[in-house]
């Protein structure tokens, strides 16, 4: 089982991505399962979703504690959260910045985990150039695709057309590959599936 652990701030579509993540398994043929935690349910406070993809049928219904991935959608929240809290050594991260890990003061703390298993991708930029709202989940979930390789981003599309009406939803896709792209470019990896 790979459990996915999305944090950010009510109004970013934190739980939507958890959502989209989930059918985007589901239409590859896995068990998949998307949940929320809310504390205030108010725009702007933290908010955090869940999402475990398996090849069986998933039984838990627990927030996830020991996450394989963490999405950060809010950088701010680095320092208002533990956002970091349970992930395994082997975990990977994903933040929604333009910055580095090392400008981010988090340098120390990353060098545990695999290089290869750790992004900064400028979600928020990305999709306010194609989205036109700073919504980040879309581009997060491309990302996700090209670092983890777990999911295609085809399938990401898929789900995206399911959640959106069809023009959002083409620019939710073209967001969700140009992060896709980027954390290939960043990896040095091929970018034969984003096409």
């Amino acid at each position: 089982m790979f459990q996915i652990r999305i944090h950010g701030r009510g109004g970013q579509g934190v739980v939507t991505a958890a959502e989209m993540l989930s059918v985007a398994a589901f239409l590859e043929g896995r068990h998949a399962q998307a949940f929320p935690s809310f504390g205030s349910e108010r725009t702007g406070a933290p908010v955090v979703a869940y999402c475990r993809l398996d090849d069986r049928e998933i039984r838990l219904r627990e927030p996830i504690l020991e996450p394989d991935a963490i999405l950060i959608q809010d950088p701010t929240l680095l320092n208002q959260v533990d956002v970091f809290g349970g992930l395994r050594r082997d975990g990977y991260i994903l933040i929604n910045t333009g910055r580095t890990f090392e400008d981010l003061g988090l340098a120390d703390f990353v060098k545990a985990f695999p290089a290869e298993h750790l992004h900064t991708v400028p979600a928020t930029e990305i999709a306010q150039k194609r989205v036109g709202r700073p919504l980040p989940n879309a581009a997060l979930l491309g990302a996700f695709a090209a670092a983890t390789g777990l999911i295609s981003l085809e399938s990401v599309g898929k789900a995206i057309r399911e959640k959106f009406p069809a023009k959002v939803a083409e620019a939710n896709i073209l967001a969700a590959a140009d992060a896709f792209k980027h954390v290939r470019h960043e990896s040095g990896a091929p970018h034969a599936q984003a096409d």
